[in-house]
């Protein structure tokens, strides 16, 4: 009797430790399932979080090398409109091409890009990755991104603008345009701001046509406007020979003025600009201060004080920034 019920006893204890196996082996491989899971989980955030600082590094250092004036203004703007700011900066620099065609790829590309940005499905692009969140952000206007390529679709012909207007017409197009986004990223909603804005791009519009001049001189191009020209007889030949003479210094010296002219106008109504707006216009210390250079140069657009970079560029802006006034 007493082996009997040794032998049923050690049954019992078999089938019992069997039973409590079983649910430690499910158990054991649970665990190893759910620390498998969480490391997939974890490499997807790191990839995540590393294809986003490429393509933030990669606008900054975009912007820091061919928009250095735009960068330093970036980096005076609040935290929460900085990121967006070097976004569109980066979308804004100019690519020059040697040919029609590949130019006219390139904002076919930016044209279909922004489509997808607002149908949430940026390209695999650093610079439309971080435009993209800058329009979840801040609810960019699609409008205004939509008219800064096509503006610089039309300027693709690679000819000089008519008259003065039509090249204020492309300052509104892509710099006003620039600005109006800025503002967003400011959360600027005011009638007297935007105003200030259409004024302001269309002043940086004409001065970055004439600081362009020696460049684009040097490679035979001239695209200043030819109603000036032919109003003080001054040829293109003139300007890719780098002329000096007082006809190509009037030249210089009308659209100078204009440029001014808007400059000023945007100022006259300051007091009714929203200080929140004001980070935006920075970039109209470096606009005064070329139109001051040329100035004392007497408007000689090749003089060589003009090639130079104001080293104390970054203290203006600061101190503008500071002062909360454009």
């Amino acid at each position: 009797m007493a082996v009997g019920v040794s032998i049923q006893h050690r049954l019992f204890s078999r089938k019992t430790s069997l039973i409590y196996c079983i649910p430690r082996k499910i158990a054991l491989n649970g665990v190893c399932i759910q620390r498998v899971g969480e490391r997939q989980n974890v490499r997807a955030s790191t990839n995540a979080a590393g294809e986003n600082q490429h393509s933030e590094k990669y606008c900054l250092n975009l912007v820091r090398s061919r928009d250095y004036e735009g960068f330093l203004s970036c980096l005076l703007l609040p935290e929460e409109a900085r990121r967006s700011s070097l976004a569109l900066r980066a979308f804004n620099v100019k690519d020059s091409v040697s040919q029609k065609t590949i130019g006219l790829m390139r904002m076919q590309f930016w044209k279909t890009a922004i489509e997808e940005i607002y149908r949430d499905d940026p390209p695999n692009q650093p610079v439309s990755t971080e435009l993209w969140k800058a329009v979840k952000t801040h609810g960019l206007t699609k409008r205004w991104l939509m008219r800064i390529v096509t503006e610089r679709e039309k300027d693709l012909d690679d000819r000089a603008y008519k008259n003065l207007q039509e090249l204020e017409k492309y300052s509104e197009n892509t710099q006003s345009s620039l600005l109006y986004l800025l503002l967003e990223c400011l959360g600027v909603k005011n009638v007297h701001a935007d105003h200030a804005a259409s004024h302001i791009g269309k002043a940086q519009g004409i001065a970055t046509c004439l600081r362009a001049t020696p460049y684009n001189s040097s490679r035979r191009k001239v695209y200043l406007p030819m109603d000036i020209c032919m109003l003080h007889g001054a040829s293109q030949e003139d300007f890719i020979r780098g002329s000096r003479e007082k006809n190509v210094r009037d030249v210089v010296f009308d659209i100078a003025s204009q440029a001014h002219v808007h400059l000023e106008h945007a100022r006259s109504f300051s007091h009714n600009v929203p200080a929140a707006a004001t980070p935006a216009f920075l970039p109209t210390v470096v606009l005064e201060d070329y139109l001051q250079r040329v100035r004392k140069a007497d408007f000689d657009v090749f003089h060589k004080s003009l090639l130079n970079r104001n080293p104390l560029l970054p203290f203006q802006l600061y101190l503008r920034s500071w002062k909360k006034t454009y």
